[in-house]
């Protein structure tokens, strides 16, 4: 279950989106649209959770916060399209898993393996959220942005139709201290699956 809580209109450097709040009983999680999505097929969507360290901090270990500027930038160009925000920061194992695992990743170990080492999932995100969002707009199935095969699994099992994948991929500078925005270098790459 998951109740629209209040829109509103959301203007940023990659376009004007609409935005709408919803709360499930337990989280907020946001979505932001642009032109009309109700009962499209193949819908432009970006699945993306919080990431205090890219996108409060600016940091320079995910590219999260560039994954999040092409998705905008991807939906602006299109002019059709849904980003769901999931408040999921960690892959759902929060702040302290982050913190926890920094002197792991700074030894050159993944992301997902330092959480498994000290103790947490590997990733304990759940998608149900974003599949009711989904649900209430009507869509009919989508193009995941995304490089996650993980997402893709997540949503249909939740019983989201996903017909193909768009890959974001952020090439950043030599120097990682160097990186801008995700207009520095942008590949997309398109995908069909198979069902």
């Amino acid at each position: 279950m998951i109740v629209l809580l209040a829109q509103g209109p959301l203007h940023t450097r990659y376009g004007d989106f609409t935005e709408y709040l919803f709360y499930d009983g337990r989280k907020e999680s946001i979505a932001i649209v642009k032109g009309e999505i109700t009962g499209k097929e193949g819908v432009l969507c970006r699945v993306h959770s919080h990431c205090t360290t890219g996108h409060v901090f600016n940091g320079i270990e995910c590219d999260c916060r560039e994954q999040m500027a092409m998705a905008q930038d991807k939906v602006d160009q299109d002019g059709t399209g849904i980003i769901i925000w999931l408040d999921q920061d960690g892959k759902a194992n929060g702040r302290m898993a982050e913190l926890l695992t920094a002197k792991l990743r700074d030894e050159g170990v993944a992301q997902t393996e330092a959480y498994a080492r000290i103790g947490f999932p590997r990733d304990a995100r759940s998608f149900e959220p974003a599949a009711a969002i989904l649900r209430y707009f009507g869509v009919g199935s989508v193009t995941l942005m995304t490089n996650n095969p993980g997402k893709v699994g997540g949503l249909t099992e939740c019983g989201i139709t996903v017909a193909g994948t768009l890959n974001l991929a952020y090439v950043p500078e030599d120097n990682p201290l160097l990186r801008k925005t995700y207009q520095d270098k942008v590949r997309y790459q398109h995908h069909t699956i198979e069902i």
